[in-house]
């Protein structure tokens, strides 16, 4: 994507978030979703080990989370079974999916989410019918 592009789409969104929220606001909705975006990226390669990972240990009742990470092939993992753009095959049950891939981060991932207030975000959004995000 080249800048111009990511210029763009920044300018979309914040016309999106236009009226629903303040313009002091559109970073509390576009960084979480960046970030978001750019771990989903970065997890995409090793999406299905880690998940046939977390499957294997599972059912085998061990702890699971050192296993996955390594089949991550980083320091955290995602135990959603979708990425993030397949959410949006969904639109009607988006805020729950949505929630829900953040709630499948390892530990340490779901704490930044956390500490972004996403939650309240997701559900601000929801209530304001903005399922374009």
């Amino acid at each position: 994507m080249t800048q111009q592009n990511l210029s763009a789409l920044i300018w979309a969104v914040a016309e999106l978030l236009r009226g629903d929220f303040k313009q002091s606001e559109y970073g509390r909705v576009i960084l979480p979703f960046t970030v978001l975006r750019r771990l989903d990226c970065v997890l995409a390669p090793t999406r299905a080990a880690a998940l046939a990972e977390y499957q294997a240990k599972s059912a085998a009742k061990l702890p699971f989370a050192e296993f996955v990470r390594r089949a991550a092939g980083q320091p955290f993992f995602n135990l959603f079974p979708q990425s993030l753009p397949g959410l949006l095959g969904d639109a009607e049950h988006l805020r729950d999916n949505l929630s829900a891939y953040v709630r499948a981060f390892s530990v340490d991932v779901e704490d930044i989410f956390l500490r972004f207030d996403f939650p309240a975000t997701i559900e601000r959004l929801h209530k304001r019918s903005l399922k374009k995000y």
